[in-house]
């Protein structure tokens, strides 16, 4: 795969994404790796559903990616994230950052999660033991309680 950023529906190999980042000039290649955890605030998840609007998530992360190049010069940054149902454990998403300085590949590998929660259109299902619902933006500051967001919705983020 040529992309840099994607979502994808198979599992991702995080060594996919810091092949994509390592170069000589890159003194450093930090990779954040999310994961499908058990409980959330008390309450016990048995698993995920993750939907988007593709071409709209991966312009976004295309963007952060741009805005890390802006931000701390000199970078290269890969970003996959998973769409569909996600077991407990399973890789959500995966940034993998490379830079001449360990302290910057840090703190925009930070900053790519941040705004990825903040921008891309990707919208995470919690399946709880004790029932379903829609988290609304990855904030989760907005519920959608059974539902996904409308078209509308979408379009006016």
């Amino acid at each position: 795969m040529d992309k840099k950023v994607w979502l994808t529906q198979e599992p991702i190999d995080p060594n996919n994404c810091i092949e994509k980042v390592t170069r000589n000039e890159a003194g450093a290649v930090n990779t954040f790796i999310g994961t499908v955890r058990e409980f959330t605030k008390g309450k016990r998840t048995l698993f995920l559903e993750y939907q988007s609007y593709v071409p709209m998530a991966e312009k976004k992360l295309a963007q952060i990616a741009d805005e890390i190049e802006e931000k701390w010069g000199n970078t290269d940054t890969a970003i996959a994230h998973r769409i569909g149902r996600l077991e407990i454990t399973d890789i959500a998403v995966v940034i993998a950052v490379s830079t001449p300085h360990r302290a910057d590949a840090f703190e925009a590998s930070r900053y790519a999660i941040e705004r990825i929660k903040e921008i891309v259109p990707i919208w995470k299902k919690e399946h709880w033991e004790d029932g379903t619902q829609w988290i609304g933006d990855q904030k989760e500051n907005t519920s959608y309680d059974k539902k996904i967001p409308s078209e509308e919705e979408m379009y006016n983020d």
